[in-house]
């Protein structure tokens, strides 16, 4: 019964954290929004609409400080009402107690988990696209730089990606066996007819051999494409917007095509740690209340609420740095939260 009594109390706490900070994240996001009101045909509706289709995104992002600060909620009242030395009375010890507050936190996972594999992605991917036809923006990566991609033999950059099935300004660079330059391909449009084929318009060849350079002129020829159109769909948007598995999967049409892959493996790893980091933050949340009974529950609440803050600014300054160094992509986004777990450990033995 004990054990139902403080799941409660932390199932509560975590309620009440998600009620200040989601909206709290929330807010920051429609005002960011506020400011691309009035370009193209965005309203102070569609500001509104994409706020509310990141929910799922913002909420899997806040749940380590809500394990953090409901935990520390939930306990911290427990402690000032005593009943938490009555527990320790009782013969219960902080692991014992840790017990409950951890049964709750593996259901917020759970949770994260399917808002991660099948609702966030969604609804993050088709709030980007609804914002950029509001905008009147393409879809494309860099300013003037459009989408690369290769694979052995070929280099392939899209200008603009028209629709799912239609793409514009297409330049290919073929390649020799020796790795040189064999033909340059330069297209206005092309009409992706199924996974293997695209029908290119408007197309220039040029052909390189024998120390000359030959030029034909096509209006339709037909290129056999290397990429489908799911990977292209992907290559347009952030790595954090994927699912896990379009995350593996992208990750392993990268490699196989010998292409750069630790951004999109740092993104896939970082929702593991994620889910570590939860974890860490609900351990941490422990002893942080123990050894702090006599203060108020105000004081802890802001203790844990700079605690938080200083873990996601380090969290992000780490993973920056670990991509900028080429660092393993699983050591940079699994550092942290086990780094956090030892520490809960280690102050979890000393309160006991």
């Amino acid at each position: 019964m004990i054990y139902l009594y403080i799941s409660r109390q932390v199932l509560i706490g975590f309620l009440i954290a998600i009620a200040v900070i989601l909206p709290l994240f929330s807010f920051f996001d429609l005002l960011d929004q506020l400011d691309d009101v009035g370009r193209g045909t965005y309203r102070i509706t569609d500001a509104f609409l994409y706020t509310t289709m990141l929910l799922p995104r913002r909420f899997i992002q806040i749940a380590p400080f809500v394990a953090l600060l409901g935990t520390v909620t939930a306990l911290g009242k427990l402690a000032i009402h005593s009943e938490l030395i009555a527990m320790r009375v009782a013969g219960l010890s902080p692991w014992r107690i840790s017990l409950a507050p951890l049964s709750i936190g593996i259901l917020l996972l759970l949770g994260v988990a399917i808002l991660e594999q099948f609702i966030a992605p969604q609804l993050q991917q088709k709030a980007i696209t609804y914002r950029a036809i509001a905008l009147e923006q393409s879809a494309e990566l860099g300013r003037n730089l459009g989408i690369w991609t290769r694979n052995e033999k070929n280099i392939l950059r899209i200008g603009q990606i028209i629709n799912n099935n239609k793409a514009a300004t297409i330049e290919i660079l073929q390649l020799d066996q020796e790795g040189f330059l064999a033909a340059h391909v330069l297209a206005q449009t092309a009409e992706i007819v199924d996974n293997e084929t695209w029908e290119l318009s408007n197309v220039i060849v040029r052909t390189f051999a024998d120390n000359q350079i030959t030029v034909a002129h096509h209006n339709t020829l037909n290129w056999s494409s290397f990429v489908s159109p799911e990977d292209i769909a992907t290559l347009t948007k952030p790595p954090e917007s994927l699912s896990p598995l379009e995350l593996f999967r992208h990750v392993e049409f990268l490699r196989s095509t010998g292409q750069e892959a630790d951004s999109y493996a740092l993104a896939l790893w970082r929702k593991i740690g994620s889910a570590l980091m939860t974890i860490a933050m609900l351990l941490l949340s422990i002893p942080f209340v123990f050894g702090s009974i006599r203060s108020g529950l105000s004081n802890k609440l802001v203790f844990a609420s700079l605690i938080g803050i200083a873990v996601y600014l380090l969290d992000q300054i780490i993973a920056n740095t670990g991509l900028i160094l080429q660092l393993n992509p699983a050591l940079i986004a699994l550092a942290p939260g086990f780094t956090i777990i030892m520490v809960a450990n280690v102050w979890l033995r000393r309160t006991h």
